[in-house]
């Protein structure tokens, strides 16, 4: 993922790179080739379907799929409720668990961000955590840099605010981070 945003590795400067994937969530300060400190959690993209999947019962009394949850994190999902550019709510279609036919209800990017707020504490804590372990030349570099996030749950609306927010530090989204990984490997 580094080397698919452009960071050069082989400088002996500290960089954070959080990789939040379907499955997992990497985070790792790379300096000189190497990693000096990684976390890896298995909550990322999938766990974030899963939580509205369950929210939708929860609040709606509605059965939804992965797909119809998918589509609700692409066109609502937010890390946080206070969006400056929030988008329109979206209309979810599923079945009623109350009377078993089809409904379909709205939601906003405020349920999606209530619905998230566990998954994302876990990954904001796991961050903390390899910051914590980081060698305090490196905590240095970083904090001049900041932290570099890719992967798909990189897109998640607000994501980099919290993530700031929660570690005063400046958090830059990669431009493609979806294919951050692939382009590195290749």
């Amino acid at each position: 993922a580094a080397l698919g945003i452009g960071l050069d590795v082989e400088e002996p400067i500290g960089n954070m790179i959080i990789d939040i994937g379907g499955g997992t969530t990497e985070i790792a300060v790379i300096a000189l080739s190497g990693i000096v400190t990684d976390q890896s959690i298995r909550v990322a993209g999938d766990e974030f379907t899963n939580d509205i999947i369950d929210f939708m019962k929860r609040k709606h009394n509605l059965l939804i799929g992965e797909r119809t949850a998918e589509q609700i994190k692409i066109n609502v999902g937010s890390a946080i409720s206070d969006l400056e550019d929030a988008p329109p709510k979206y209309a979810v279609n599923g079945r009623d668990l109350l009377t078993g036919i089809p409904k379909q209800v709205f939601t906003t990017h405020v349920e999606v961000a209530e619905s998230l707020d566990k998954s994302i504490t876990k990954i904001e804590e796991a961050v903390l955590k390899a910051w914590e372990d980081t060698p305090p030349e490196l905590a240095s570099d970083i904090y001049k840099t900041g932290i570099y996030l890719t992967g798909g749950g990189a897109l998640l609306r607000g994501l980099a605010r919290r993530i700031s927010a929660k570690t005063k530090l400046a958090v830059h989204v990669a431009e493609d981070p979806l294919r951050a990984v692939v382009r590195g490997t290749g």
